[in-house]
């Protein structure tokens, strides 16, 4: 059933900043609660950028996760508590959103993404993001994003460092093999696990894959397409690379 895009009373004094900002306004707004986005992984990239898209009023949010919350996972996946331990993430992302803004529809599936559910979960959502740690992953997500012209949002941390990037072929922009070539392997990629990541680094990409998903919705700025955008925490850089 399609979102209706007229905003209630208490949403507009919900989004009253969003309404008074030059290039968002009321029709901005609209089509953010008219847009239906999936987030791949409710993990320490997915935490935020649920928590911001939410506050945000996207209709409809689905949360793909099979995992459970471990007390590892708290300090950076923000929208879980040590309330939520042993809780399935998706489960813990609910109770999340519904607290925070009870007009989105946030939809779970509580599953691992594979090649026999990829094609049914993204077909119902305008915008994917994807904040899983493998390739295997990200390389089923670009396939079936790129197959259905979804805009995808990619973004990946790894110790002190992270980045962001638009990949949408049907909009000009590289593939997702442009950036990672089909040689590479989750062999030759750091993980969290082995190598740790500071928490606020996940919340500052996840935020940035957020705002680039909103920019997609509305249709303000210019989105990363065919441009990497690398934070380094600990020089407080951003860098800008060219795929």
């Amino acid at each position: 059933m399609p979102i209706e895009p007229t905003l209630s009373p208490e949403e507009t004094r919900r989004y009253a900043r969003h309404l008074v900002l030059k290039g968002m306004g009321g029709a901005g707004q609209q089509k953010l609660k008219a847009a239906r986005v999936l987030v791949v992984g409710a993990g320490g990239l997915g935490s935020p950028a649920i928590a911001y898209l939410a506050g945000a009023g996207v209709g409809r949010l689905g949360v793909v996760d099979h995992d459970t919350v471990s007390v590892t996972n708290l300090q950076r996946q923000i929208v879980h508590t040590t309330h939520s331990i042993g809780r399935l993430k998706t489960e813990s992302a609910e109770t999340f959103v519904a607290a925070l803004n009870p007009h989105v529809d946030l939809v779970r599936i509580d599953a691992a993404l594979t090649s026999d559910n990829a094609a049914a979960v993204l077909v119902d959502y305008d915008v994917v993001l994807d904040g899983t740690d493998n390739l295997v992953t990200r390389r089923l997500v670009a396939t079936e994003a790129a197959a259905r012209r979804i805009p995808l949002v990619s973004g990946a941390v790894s110790m002190f460092s992270g980045q962001v990037t638009v990949i949408a072929p049907h909009l000009g922009g590289p593939d997702h093999a442009a950036l990672f070539a089909e040689a590479a392997s989750d062999d030759n990629l750091p993980s969290c696990e082995a190598n740790g990541i500071l928490g606020p680094v996940t919340g500052i990409i996840g935020t940035l894959m957020a705002m680039e998903a909103i920019k997609l919705i509305t249709g303000i700025g210019r989105p990363l397409l065919g441009r990497l955008l690398v934070y380094d925490a600990r020089d407080a850089s951003f860098t800008e690379l060219a795929y």
